[in-house]
C-alpha cells in the first residue's frame, strides 16, 4: 500500500511543473508554491515510508530547519550567499524568508543524497576505517555538488520571475549577470554542512539504496532533463540551461548510466530458471 504513494506524488509534481510555463503572474507564483510543497511532501514522505521516522525527522531538521536558518542569516547579513531580498510573491515570510524556501532545500536534498549513495556503493564493503572514511567524504561531496548544482537552474529562473533580487551581482557567471558567484558558493557551503549532518542524525538506514528509491532517482533525473529543456526552450534562459546542464551532469549523468546498466541485470535475476529437460529457447 505504501509503495505507490511516492510515485503518485511524483506524477502530480511532474504535472504541476509541466503547467508552469503555461501560466503567468499570480497563477505562476501560486503554482511555484504548490510545486515546492509537493516536492517537500514527496521527499519527506519517501524518507518516512522507506526508512522510518528517524530518517524523516533528520531530513526535516537539517534541510528544512537548517535551510531556514541559513536563509535567515543570509537575508540579515548577506553571508554566505550575498545581499538579496525576497519579494512578497512566494507567500508568508518569517525573518524575511518565505516559508516555502526551506522546503525547497529539503525537496532536492533527499534525492541528491540517495543519488550519491547509489553512485558510491560498490559490491563489497570498505576494508578498514580509512576506506570507510574516504567513501563517506566522497558521498558527502557528491551529494553536496548534486544539490548545489540545481541552483544553476533555480536561481536564474526565480530571479527572472522577480521572486528575489540581488543588491550586488558582481562578479557573476557569464550569461547570468543578475546573480553573484557568491550565491552558488554559499549553496555549496551549506550543502556540504547539510549532507555532513544528515548521516549522523539519520543513522545507517541512509547508507544504502534499493528498489524503493526509484521515485527519488526518477525525481532527480526528471529535474535535470526537464530543467535543461524548460530553460532552453520554454523559459528562454539558454545560459542557465547550459550552466545547469553542465553542473547537474556531475551526478545526473552517472546516475542515468548506472540505472540503465542495472536494468538488464535485474531482469536476468527475475527470469525463472528453465526446468530440467525443457528447451529454454522454445
Amino acid at each position: 500500500m505504501r509503495r505507490p504513494v511516492p510515485w503518485a506524488l511524483l506524477a502530480v509534481l511532474i504535472l504541476a511543473q509541466i503547467c508552469y510555463p503555461l501560466t503567468t503572474g499570480a497563477a505562476r507564483a501560486g503554482l511555484t508554491v504548490a510545486t515546492v510543497v509537493l516536492g517537500w511532501l514527496l521527499s519527506v514522505g519517501h524518507a518516512l515510508l522507506s526508512r522510518g521516522a528517524r530518517t524523516a525527522a533528520a531530513l526535516v531538521a537539517v534541510a528544512t530547519g537548517g535551510g531556514f536558518a541559513i536563509e535567515a542569516v543570509g537575508v540579515a547579513t548577506g553571508f554566505p550567499f550575498g545581499s538579496y531580498d525576497y519579494s512578497g510573491e512566494l507567500g508568508p515570510k518569517l525573518a524575511g524568508v518565505p516559508l516555502i524556501i526551506p522546503l525547497a532545500w529539503t525537496w532536492m536534498a533527499w534525492p541528491a543524497w540517495l543519488t550519491a549513495i547509489r553512485l558510491t556503493t560498490p559490491g563489497a564493503p570498505p576494508a578498514g576505517d580509512r576506506a570507510a572514511w574516504t567513501r563517506h567524504v566522497g558521498r558527502v561531496t557528491l551529494a553536496a555538488v548534486g544539490l548545489a548544482a540545481w541552483d544553476l537552474f533555480l536561481d536564474p529562473q526565480m530571479v527572472a520571475e522577480g521572486y528575489w533580487v540581488w543588491r550586488d551581482a558582481v562578479p557573476a557567471l557569464p550569461g547570468l549577470p543578475r546573480i553573484p558567484v557568491s550565491n552558488y558558493l554559499g549553496w555549496l557551503l551549506f550543502a556540504v554542512l547539510l549532507m555532513s549532518a544528515l548521516r549522523p542524525l539519520a543513522g545507517p538506514a541512509v547508507d544504502r539504496t534499493g528498489r524503493q528509491d526509484g521515485p527519488m532517482f526518477a525525481l532527480y533525473l526528471w529535474t535535470y532533463f526537464s530543467s535543461v529543456l524548460a530553460h532552453a526552450v520554454f523559459l528562454r534562459l539558454p545560459a542557465s540551461a547550459a550552466w545547469g546542464a553542465a553542473g547537474m551532469a556531475v551526478a545526473a549523468v552517472p546516475l542515468a548510466l548506472v540505472l540503465l546498466r542495472a536494468r538488464p541485470q535485474e531482469n536476468d535475476k527475475q527470469m525463472p530458471a528453465p526446468r530440467p529437460g525443457v528447451d529454454a529457447t522454445a
